[in-house]
Parts: structure tokens; C-alpha cells; sequence
């Protein structure tokens, strides 16, 4: 079974205001036609087709990252937009199509699936909400009669079909339709109707935009990473654990300070950019790194969160040793963790567990340490 999807964004969009086709408008730090193909790209189609007007030829590169994506040129309406989609999907073998607007940069990956999965059994199918809401009809600002709601729905995208059957609809069809379901029903298919969603709004003015904004806004990019450290024991009179000295007859050994509990938190953090670790940011043979500070490699890694749009939620660090004791020291280790975050100290946890005199923490050669970072998109 192959599917595709195909995304008409030949449009100009005057409507929406901004000098430029809506389609090409910032939204959220990418353009609507953006939002709008990353959601089929991460969705079960097999091939993407993009319909884009003549004057907007040269954006095609803008989307050389896109594997596979297939390009056709707009026509003078969407009837003949969508014909020129279909027609450069015939080679692909394809079973199924999508047809979605551009404009739809909401839809969620939910829907794309009920459309797809209600063209087993149906030869046509579309989203829809009913109109709940009473409707009048109007002239000079004036009402001038109500309007029956009873089975009347809001139509959505994106509109499946089965290819063959859809495409022979286009030829078929004289053109200047509103969608692809009256180019279906001219053809004698039947049409299923799927639930739409509020969400799966259509930017037609301006403030459409700030809408869709908020919309996209919900959807939350959460990270979670692990670090996890180990340092032996050596000569020394104190150890450096989460940014605090603690006396002890022993020191901990490493080319920096050797803060096993700010290492593995840094690591966790890094683990959840998916950015390595410490040894990739600040490789021990450096010998600048010498006797560092380990407070430089976990500033380096909130740094780094927010330059890639992050914030930290919370933290976790379990030190695991017989000695030194933890317990009267974990409140100045949480405030030292948080100010070198820049979160609040309720947002930092530390704690001791021993290896009930197992292992080499057991036989006190050294001390390790497991964190938790959480991240999330802000």
C-alpha cells in the first residue's frame, strides 16, 4: 500500500496580509508551509508532493532537506493545482492521497492517520466539525434570517482518496470547484465523513496567525538524559562534590576537580541535547582543563540549552559513597547546583545512597554519582 500526500501551496494568500503569501510567513521560527510538511513527513506517507505557483519556483531549494519531495506547478485555480499534483504522482505506484492545504499548519499526526485508515473501506473520506453554532443570514450589517444547522459541517483537510479514483474525478471535472470533495461527489463517490478538529485551523487573516501560534505552542518537546561518573580516591584533605568542599581524609583524583555529582548532572544534560558529553566539549588532553573548576562544564551545558531552546526543569543527583557523609551538606550542594542553572533550588534534587560495603564505593575507593536532567522546549 502506498500512500502520499499532496500539498497544494500555490495560493497567494492576500487575505492574511504581510506583503508575501501566507504560506511563506514566519510562524513560530519556521514558515506555515514548514509546520505543514513536517507534519506529513513524520506521518506514514510514502511520497509528499508539493504544488507551488510559478512565481514561487525558487523557494524550491529551501526544502532540499526534505527526502523524496516531489514538486508540480500550480495551476490558475486549486481544481487545476490539485490535477497537476495527481498527475506527478502517477509514476509512484500510489494507492491512496492526501490532499491538504498549506495553510493547515495545525493538523495533527492523529487526523492524518484517521483519514488514511478510513480509506479502507471507503472510497473517499474527509474531516469535518458540525456547525454547532446558530447561523444567520445577513445583508448591510443586518440580520435578515436564521439558517438551519442541522447537518451542515465545517469541511477540513486533508481529503483522502483513492488515487485512481480521485484523479479520473479531476479529469473529469470542469474545474473552479472549493475542494476536492465536490470534484468527488460531481464523480459519483461516495464521501465518509471523519471528526475534524478545532485545532486543524486554516490561516486565512492575520489573526489567524497568533491563533495558530498558541495552538502549536502545545505541543511540548521534553528531554530527559542520564549522566553518570565515577572518581578513585587519592591524597588529599578535602573532596569537591555538586560545588562544595567537604573535609575528608581523602581527595578525589581527575584532570579537573574531580566533582563526580556536577559531572554526571553536566552529562545529563548534554545526554539530553543529544550533544555528547563532557570529554567531547572539554577533551582531557587539553591541559587548559587541568585542575578545572567543574562549575565551567555544567555553566557550559545550561548555556547550551538555551541557546538551543531550552529550559531546565529539573535535576537529579545521586551520590553513591560510605564516606564522606552527604546529608549535612545536600542543602549548600542544591544551592550551589541552582545558581550555577540559573533554576530554582526546588528544582534541585540531592542525595546519598551507600553500596552496602559492595564494590569500590563499598570499599571506599572512590565515589560515583547518577543525575537526571529534564529538559523542555521553551
Amino acid at each position: 500500500m502506498t500512500i502520499a500526500a499532496l500539498i497544494v501551496a500555490a495560493g497567494r494568500g492576500v487575505r492574511a496580509g504581510g506583503g508575501r503569501p501566507k504560506q511563506w510567513r514566519t510562524l513560530k521560527g519556521l514558515r506555515v508551509a514548514d509546520w505543514t510538511l513536517d507534519a506529513f513527513a513524520k506521518s506514514k506517507v510514502d511520497h509528499i508532493v508539493l504544488v507551488l505557483s510559478p512565481k514561487d519556483q525558487d523557494v524550491r531549494e529551501s526544502f532540499a532537506t526534505i527526502p523524496g519531495l516531489i514538486f508540480a506547478t500550480g495551476a490558475s485555480d486549486r481544481a487545476g493545482s490539485v490535477l497537476n499534483g495527481l498527475t506527478a504522482l502517477q509514476e509512484y505506484g500510489v494507492d491512496k492521497v492526501l490532499i491538504h492545504d498549506v495553510a493547515r499548519p495545525c493538523v495533527s499526526h492523529g487526523l492524518i492517520q484517521q483519514v488514511i485508515d478510513a480509506l479502507d473501506s471507503n472510497a473517499a473520506a474527509a474531516p469535518a466539525l458540525a456547525v454547532t453554532d446558530a447561523l444567520w443570514i445577513g445583508a448591510r450589517d443586518e440580520v435578515t434570517g436564521t439558517q438551519d444547522r442541522s447537518g451542515l459541517f465545517a469541511a477540513q483537510t486533508p481529503q483522502g482518496f483513492q488515487f485512481d479514483a480521485i484523479l479520473a474525478a479531476h479529469l473529469a471535472h470542469p474545474g473552479g470547484a472549493a475542494d476536492d470533495v465536490e470534484v468527488a461527489r460531481a464523480a459519483g463517490l461516495d464521501v465518509a465523513i471523519v471528526p475534524g478538529e478545532p485545532d486543524n485551523i486554516k490561516i486565512t487573516t492575520a489573526g489567524d496567525f497568533a491563533r495558530a501560534e498558541k495552538i502549536l505552542g502545545t505541543e511540548m518537546d521534553i528531554r530527559l538524559g542520564n549522566g553518570y561518573d565515577v572518581h578513585r580516591f587519592g591524597d588529599g584533605d578535602f573532596v569537591t562534590l555538586c560545588g562544595v568542599e567537604i573535609p575528608h581524609n581523602k581527595g578525589l583524583q581527575g584532570h579537573s576537580d574531580a566533582d563526580v555529582g556536577m559531572h554526571a548532572v553536566t552529562d545529563a544534560i548534554y545526554g539530553a541535547l543529544a550533544r555528547g558529553d563532557i570529554g567531547r566539549h572539554f577533551p582531557p588532553s587539553d591541559p587548559q582543563w587541568k585542575g578545572a573548576a567543574s562549575k565551567i562544564f555544567l555553566n557550559h551545558a545550561a548555556n547550551l540549552a538555551k541557546e538551543m531552546g531550552f529550559s531546565i526543569s529539573n535535576v537529579d543527583c545521586t551520590l553513591v559513597c560510605e564516606h564522606p557523609k552527604i546529608g549535612p551538606h545536600a542543602e549548600h550542594m542544591r544551592a550551589k547546583m541552582a545558581g550555577i542553572l540559573n533554576i530554582s533550588i526546588e528544582r534541585v534534587s540531592i542525595k546519598a545512597t551507600t553500596s552496602e560495603r559492595l564494590g569500590f564505593t563499598g570499599r571506599s575507593e572512590g565515589i560515583a554519582a547518577v543525575a537526571t536532567a529534564a529538559l523542555v522546549k521553551t
